[in-house]
């Protein structure tokens, strides 16, 4: 955790920045009936049944240094829709860094074999070194381009 505490402390660095993923997954609802407006001396009603709508996973990739946010919505938790994540990071978002420190919790998507394509497109870029559980505090760092 340690080396997790150093890496957010390093001094800004435009060719080696730090960016953060995440995901999660969120469950889609809509409402079933109009809410009631408020009037006078009454609060809007809402009813509490709803439709489901499915589920959407949610990427996010935060360079806080950078000024850096983007968001990338999904219809499923894939290896290959992590892996897309990565090469956009690479490709689009920071396209002339020289090296990219990633800090993410121990994704299960990240585990897959899938993201052999990614490390044979980028053998030299992307190093992931997993380690800790998926608490918030023990974040595993990923050097690329060592």
């Amino acid at each position: 955790m340690e080396e997790v505490l150093d890496i957010y402390t390093r001094p800004h660095d435009p060719d080696m920045p730090l960016v953060c993923l995440d995901e999660t997954s969120k469950q889609l609802v809509a409402e079933t009936r109009t809410p009631v407006p408020m009037k006078k001396g009454r609060p809007k009603r809402i009813d509490y049944e709803y439709e489901r709508g499915g589920v959407a996973n949610l990427f996010m990739l935060f360079a806080p240094l950078e000024g850096f946010r983007h968001i990338e919505v999904t219809d499923r938790r894939t290896a290959i829709d992590y892996a897309h994540i990565l090469k956009d990071l690479l490709d689009i978002h920071f396209p002339r860094a020289k090296k990219i420190v990633l800090v993410q919790e121990l994704l299960l998507t990240r585990l897959s074999a899938h993201l052999g394509a990614i490390r044979a497109r980028y053998p030299e870029f992307l190093r992931c070194n997993p380690c800790g559980t998926a608490s918030a505090l023990s974040k595993s760092p990923c050097r690329t381009r060592s």
